[in-house]
C-alpha cells in the first residue's frame, strides 16, 4: 500500500524541539510487550492513531480496540478498507494510510526500523520525521535504529526493553522430527508448498501464511494453527512482523530471500525478527534450521541469542512536500536530495516508475495541463501493484483509470462491472484464486476513494464481498491440500501416548478406530489403511493402528484358533487360504505333492509365536480338505495297506496326484486288476488313474498341487464339466506341458484336449470291438462321446493309439456310403520269441495271389495275440 498525496504533502512540524510534546521510542527485540504498551498509552488519551506495517496487524489491533472501546469509537484505515464511524477517536491504520492531516493526542508507529527498508522505508521515515501527536508520540522497533533516532529527532526519549523470554538456538532438525508448535520459514511460494506437503505427509497437516494471501485468508490460517487443529505453520517472513502466535520453535528452511532486485542472505537482525516469533510472554522459545538449509553461522547465532546487532547506517527518505505544477515538476520534487545526514534517497518505487512512464505519454500529457490533474495522476500512480504481473501491465492499467477519471469525472459502474466479473469466478486451483485475490485488492483500493467511483458504497461492498468469498475459498483449498485433521489428531495423540494411553478398538467387523477416528480395517491379521486416506498418510495410520493392535491381535488369534473349519476356505484355483473371506495365507511347495506347505500372509502385527500357531491350524485344515476332496485316493491307500503288491503302486499314484503312467512291461494279475477296480481306480493303456478325481473340484485342486510341486504352470484347462476342448490355432505344447496335462487328467492331441477317463474308456471299448469283429465302421455317436466334431474323429482316435483306415470302394459298398472310415484292431507288439514266425508268415503272404472280393479292404487285419 502506498501513500496518497494528501497524506504525504502535509508536514506537521520540523524535527521536534524541547518545548514540543514528548517524543519517545520503546526499542527492543520481539516479545517485549511494546505493542501492548502502545495500545494502553493510546487508549489512555482522548484520541490517537497507531500505524502498523501490515494490513493484517492493523485489522487485528482494530478488533482488540473495538473490544475495549466499542465499535463506534474506533476506526480502521488501510489502503483497501475504511471503517470510520462519525464518533471515532482512535484509529488503527497501516503506516501508509495514516491520516496525517487529522490532529490527535497520541500517535504511534510500529516497527519503525523499517525506515531502512529499500521499498517502503521512505514512508516510515516520513512518519518518523513528520507524524506527531498533540500530547505524545511513540515509536516502536528494534534497537538498531537508536543512533539514527537520536541524530534525527532532538530530545527523543529512548527506552530499551528486554525480551520477556529466552531465545535459544537448537541447530539443525530434520523436517520429520520438528517438535509440535513449530513454524517453518521459507522465502518463496514454491518452497512453502513443498514443505507444507511434506509436513502433511509426515505429521498430518499445517497452516500456511504468505504475504500474497489476503488478510482474511491469513487470519483463517492463523486461527487454524492457534486453535491447535494443526501443530505446524509453514510461512514466509511475513510472520516476522508482529503476528503473535503460540509458536515454540522457528525452523529456517532457507537463509536467503529475493528483495525485489536480487537474492541476498538474511542479515542477523532479520533472522532475529523472524526467530523472535518463538516464545510468547515468559515462555522460552527456540530456533534452528531444517530441510536443505545449512546451519546458522556462529556469529549470527550469538547475535540473535544476545540481541546484539549492528546499528543501522542510514534510513531511506523521499520528499513528501510535492509540487504539482506539472508531471515533470512533480517528478523533480520527488527526486530531491535528503535534507539530513543519515538519510538516503529512496530507490525508485512502483509509483515513481509508473509516473515516469506516463509523463512521457503524449495522451497523458494532454490531460495534465493543470495542477489538479497532476495531483490526480500522482494519486493514480500510487495504486499498489498487488498482481505483480510486470511493470507494463500495471502502467497500462493506471493509464486507463486516469484517462477515464479525467474524461468521465469518475469511474462509471458500467466500466467497473466487466473488470470485476472475471474476478468473481470461484473455480481454479490455489494459484488461480490468489491471482484473483490480488486483482480484487486493486479495485478494493480504488473503491475506497469516494471521488473516484460512481457509487462508492456499492463498490466498497461489492469488492469486499468478492474478496471475502475468494479468501474463504482459498482458505478451504489450502486446508484441503495441506491439512488432514484426522492425521493431525492422531499425530498429536501419538506424541502424547507415552503419558496418556490411546483409546483404540477393533470392532467385530474388523474396523479399526483410534481416538474415535476410523483408520482402516483388519483383513485377517493384516491392517488395511483407510482407502480414503492419501497414500502418503498411511505410515501415520500404521503407527496408530499398531498401537490399537497390540492388545487386539492376541484376542483375534485366539478366536481364530477356536474357529470351526466352516469359517475357513481354500481357493483351489489360487491356493489362497481365507478366514471369514479374508486372505490369511497360501499354499507353497511341500515335501510331497499331496503335502503342500502353508505360508501365513505377512502381517507386521503378528508375533512369531502367533504366526506359528496360525500356520499349524491352517496346515490341519489343508490336510482335512485334501482328505475330503481327494477321498477316493486316500481310501485306496488305506485299503491296500496290507497288500504289498498294490501298496507300492498306490503309493506311486499318490505321489503323482491321482494319475500315473505305467511302464510298457507292467503286467497285473486279473485279481489285482479287479481289486483296483473295486477301489475306484482304472487301469488304462499304460496308465493308472482315479476317475472320481477328474471331477471339476478335485481336478482344480490337483492342478494347483501339481503346479506348486513341479514349479511349472499347468496349461489352461477346459471349463469344469467339459470332456474336451479344441485348442486355439497355432497351439504348440512342449513335452513338459503334455506331461503336466496328462498328470492333471487330460489327453492331448494335435487339436484337442480329451478328458482322460473318456479317452481311456473310448480306447478300451473300440479296441475290444475292433478285435472281436475284425474291424468296424466309425459311427457318428463316437464323436459325440468324445466331444469332438465327426470330421476330427479319425485324428483323435489315432492319437489314442487306435488304427483308422479309409475304406476302399468295395468297403463302402459293403458297409454303406455313410461309413467311409474303418476302425482296425490295434497292432500289438509280439514277444521276441515269435517275431521270426511272424516274419516268415509275412514273407509267405507276399508270394500269395492278391485277395479279391467285398472285404479286400480288411485283408491286413491282424488278430490280437
Amino acid at each position: 500500500m502506498m501513500d496518497t498525496p494528501s497524506r504525504q504533502a502535509t508536514r506537521l512540524r520540523p524535527p521536534a524541539s524541547p518545548e514540543d510534546a514528548p517524543v519517545r521510542a520503546v526499542l527492543g527485540p520481539t516479545n517485549t510487550g511494546k505493542t501492548h504498551l502502545a495500545l494502553e498509552r493510546m487508549l489512555a488519551h482522548t484520541s490517537g492513531i497507531m500505524g502498523f506495517p501490515l494490513r493484517l496487524l492493523a485489522r487485528e489491533n482494530y478488533e482488540r480496540m473495538v473490544r475495549l472501546k466499542g465499535v463506534r469509537a474506533v476506526g480502521l484505515i488501510t489502503g483497501e478498507e475504511k471503517i470510520i464511524p462519525s464518533g471515532a477517536r482512535w484509529f488503527s491504520c497501516t503506516v501508509e494510510a495514516m491520516p496525517m492531516d487529522r490532529p490527535v493526542d497520541f500517535i504511534a508507529v510500529d516497527e519503525i526500523q523499517l525506515c531502512s527498508d529499500p521499498e517502503r522505508g521512505h514512508v516510515f521515515t516520513d512518519r518518523l520525521l513528520n507524524a506527531r501527536g498533540l500530547s505524545e508520540t511513540l515509536f516502536l522497533g528494534a534497537e538498531t535504529i537508536a543512533p539514527l533516532l537520536r541524530s534525527l529527532i532532538r530530545g527523543i526519549e529512548i527506552e530499551s526493553r528486554p525480551r520477556l523470554s529466552e531465545l535459544t538456538y537448537t541447530g539443525f532438525t530434520r523436517l520429520s522430527r520438528l517438535p509440535p508448535r513449530s513454524a517453518i520459514v521459507a522465502f518463496s511460494a514454491g518452497e512453502v508448498y513443498a514443505i507444507a506437503e511434506a509436513i502433511r505427509r509426515r505429521r498430518g497437516g499445517c497452516a500456511v501464511v504468505m504475504g500474497q494471501l489476503s488478510p482474511r485468508t491469513r487470519n483463517a490460517q492463523v486461527d487454524l494453527y492457534q486453535k491447535r487443529e494443526v501443530d505446524y505453520l509453514v510461512a514466509t517472513d511475513a510472520i516476522g512482523m508482529g503476528l503473535n502466535m503460540d509458536i515454540h520453535h522457528v525452523a529456517f528452511a532457507g537463509l536467503s530471500k529475493f528483495d525485489g532486485s536480487q537474492r541476498r542472505l538474511l542479515a542477523p537482525a532479520e533472522i532475529a525478527q523472524i526467530a523472535g516469533r518463538a516464545g510468547r510472554g515468559t515462555q522460552d522459545g527456540t530456533f534452528g534450521t531444517t530441510g536443505d538449509c545449512p546451519p546458522l553461522p556462529e556469529s549470527s547465532v550469538e547475535a540473535v541469542e544476545n540481541h546484539q546487532f549492528e546499528a543501522l547506517h542510514h534510513l531511506y527518505w523521499r520528499n513528501s512536500a510535492l509540487d504539482y505544477t506539472s508531471p515533470r515538476v512533480l517528478y523533480a520534487s520527488l527526486c530531491q536530495k535528503p535534507p539530513y545526514p543519515g538519510l538516503r534517497a529512496a530507490e525508485p518505487a512502483s509509483d515513481i516508475i509508473v509516473l515516469s512512464a506516463l509523463m512521457r505519454d503524449t495522451a497523458i500529457q494532454s490531460l495534465t495541463r493543470e495542477p489538479g490533474r497532476t495531483r490526480l495522476l500522482w494519486e493514480v500512480c500510487q495504486i499498489p501493484d498487488f498482481r505483480k504481473l510486470g511493470e507494463d501491465s500495471h502502467i497500462r492499467q493506471c493509464a486507463q483509470i486516469f484517462t477515464v477519471l479525467v474524461k468521465e469525472g469518475h469511474l462509471p459502474s458500467s466500466w467497473l462491472e466487466p473488470r470485476l466479473a472475471n474476478l468473481e469466478r470461484t473455480e481454479g486451483d490455489i494459484d488461480a484464486l490468489m491471482q484473483r485475490l490480488m486483482g480484487i485488492r486493486i479495485w478494493a483500493y480504488v473503491a475506497t476513494r469516494p471521488d473516484w467511483v460512481e457509487n462508492p458504497q456499492l463498490w466498497r461492498t461489492r469488492t469486499r464481498t468478492i474478496e471475502d468469498t475468494l479468501s474463504d475459498l482459498l482458505h478451504e483449498r489450502l486446508t484441503a491440500r495441506f491439512v488432514d485433521k484426522r492425521a493431525t489428531s492422531l499425530a498429536r495423540r501419538l506424541e502424547e501416548a507415552d503419558s496418556k494411553p490411546l483409546l483404540s478398538a477393533i470392532t467385530r467387523t474388523g474396523e479399526v478406530s483410534v481416538e474415535g477416528h476410523a483408520v482402516g480395517h483388519m483383513q485377517g491379521f493384516a491392517f488395511i489403511p483407510d482407502q480414503d486416506a492419501a497414500r502418503s498418510d498411511q505410515p501415520l495410520l500404521m503407527r496408530a493402528a499398531r498401537r490399537a493392535a497390540r492388545s487386539e491381535i492376541p484376542r483375534r488369534v485366539t478366536h481364530f484358533l477356536q474357529t470351526p473349519d466352516e469359517s475357513l476356505t481354500l481357493d483351489p484355483a489360487t491356493g489362497i487360504l481365507l478366514w471369514e473371506g479374508d486372505a490369511i495365507g497360501h499354499l507353497q511347495k511341500g515335501e510331497e505333492l499331496l503335502r503342500p506347505a502353508v505360508h501365513v500372509t505377512t502381517a507386521e502385527f503378528l508375533e512369531p509365536s502367533h504366526r506359528e500357531r496360525i500356520r499349524m491350524r491352517l496346515t490341519a485344515f489343508v490336510t482335512a480338505t485334501l482328505h475330503s476332496t481327494l477321498a477316493p485316493l486316500y481310501r485306496a491307500a488305506q485299503a491296500v495297506a496290507d497288500r504289498p503288491a498294490l501298496r507300492g503302486l498306490i503309493h506311486g499314484l499318490m505321489e503323482q496326484g491321482g494319475v500315473m503312467t505305467l511302464p510298457g512291461n507292467s503286467v497285473l494279475s486279473k485279481k489285482d486288476t479287479h481289486a483296483l477296480h473295486k477301489l475306484g481306480l482304472r487301469l488304462g493303456k499304460d496308465i493308472l488313474f482315479c476317475p472320481q478325481l477328474l471331477r471339476p473340484q478335485p481336478m482344480t485342486l490337483r492342478a494347483l498341487l501339481i503346479q506348486l510341486y513341479t514349479g511349472h504352470a499347468v496349461p489352461p484347462l477346459p471349463k469344469p464339466g467339459a470332456v474336451s476342448r479344441r485348442l486355439p490355432p497355432d497351439t504348440r505344447f512342449s513335452a513338459q506341458d503334455r506331461a503336466l496335462l496328462l498328470q492333471t487328467g487330460w489327453h492331448c492331441t494335435e487339436d484337442f484336449l480329451i478328458r482322460l477317463d473318456i479317452a481311456q474308456e473310448t480306447y478300451k471299448t473300440l479296441s475290444e470291438l475292433a478285435v472281436r469283429s475284425g474291424g468296424c465302421p466309425l459311427q457318428p455317436g463316437m464323436a459325440s462321446r468324445l466331444g469332438v466334431p465327426a470330421a476330427d474323429l479319425p485324428e483323435v482316435l489315432t492319437s489314442l493309439g487306435l488304427r483308422v483306415q479309409k475304406a476302399s470302394v468295395l468297403g463302402k459298398k459293403h458297409f454303406g456310403p455313410a461309413t467311409p472310415t474303418l476302425l482296425l484292431p490295434p497292432r500289438t507288439p509280439a514277444p521276441d520269441g515269435k517275431r521270426r514266425q511272424q516274419s516268415a508268415r509275412t514273407e509267405r503272404r507276399r508270394t500269395m495271389p492278391p485277395v479279391t472280393g467285398p472285404f479286400a479292404a480288411l485283408a491286413v487285419l491282424q488278430k490280437r495275440r
